[in-house]
């Protein structure tokens, strides 16, 4: 099937995963990459308490206050 019959088809709600190999997906300019970062402990206590809230893991707050942040400064 060609990438434009791919495309009409989720553009009509049909189910493409049959055409999609998953195992190899990857998003475009999200490749990952480690850090170590060390906070001191009053911002961790204050991190995990925002994330406990929320129901989220630490790690998510992290990221989303930082791309958040880098993007109004860009």
């Amino acid at each position: 099937m060609k990438a434009k019959d791919i495309d009409k088809n989720f553009d009509e709600g049909r189910d493409i995963s049959k055409y999609l190999d998953v195992e190899k997906a990857k998003r475009p300019a999200q490749e990952q990459k480690r850090v170590n970062v060390d906070f001191p402990v009053w911002m961790i206590r204050l991190l995990d308490k925002e994330a406990r809230r929320l129901g989220v893991p630490r790690q998510a707050i992290i990221k989303v206050w930082l791309a958040e942040r880098l993007e109004k400064a860009s």
